[in-house]
């Protein structure tokens, strides 16, 4: 299978991010370094299979403040909790793998989406079905269907957050036409 020739210009922002990598991965940021790192940076994305990632050339920073608000807000709530939780039922506390089918199919806001997911104390994504756009996720205290219910309107409404910050013009139409029908 021969791959598609994708010129630098298009992996130019991949390349410096590995080249950055690289000197933090050394803690050296020295020109040498920094040059061995161009060097096997262009030979990673030029060797080695990278499906392409599709950005969408949107990023709407009035809905970033509000995001990280909540972000950090589920963070404090989910830690709090999550340690009271460890006191209070210790190993007998019951937890479950929550699959969440999410409305976006690109990669980048599935991505984006799993990851905000994880970094809240108490879910972790255990996979991602990308031919659905479903995460599963390992959910600390799921006691009933309601329980697993919650934790999938609470990845969707992070899901929304991610379209209305950068997500794709037609994710946007989408989401808008579903809020106005309700």
């Amino acid at each position: 299978m021969s791959r598609q020739h994708i010129p630098l210009v298009t992996e130019l922002p991949l390349v410096i991010w590995l080249v950055l990598v690289w000197g933090a991965l050394w803690q050296d940021f020295s020109p040498g370094t920094l040059v061995f790192g161009a060097v096997i940076a262009y030979a990673v994305v030029n060797f080695f299979y990278l499906p392409p990632l599709e950005l969408t050339g949107r990023f709407n920073v009035l809905w970033v403040i509000p995001f990280v608000g909540r972000f950090l807000y589920q963070l404090v709530i989910a830690s709090a909790e999550v340690f009271w939780l460890a006191l209070s039922k210790g190993p007998s506390l019951r937890s479950a793998v929550v699959a969440v089918p999410l409305r976006s199919s690109s990669d980048f806001l599935v991505t984006a989406t799993g990851h905000a997911i994880s970094l809240i104390p108490g879910s972790l994504v255990l996979e991602v079905d990308r031919s659905t756009s479903t995460l599963y996720l390992h959910c600390l205290h799921i006691d009933s269907e309601e329980d697993a219910e919650a934790i999938r309107r609470d990845v969707r409404a992070t899901e929304v957050w991610l379209i209305r910050i950068m997500g794709s013009r037609a994710d946007l139409r989408t989401l808008q036409t579903r809020e106005a029908r309700r």
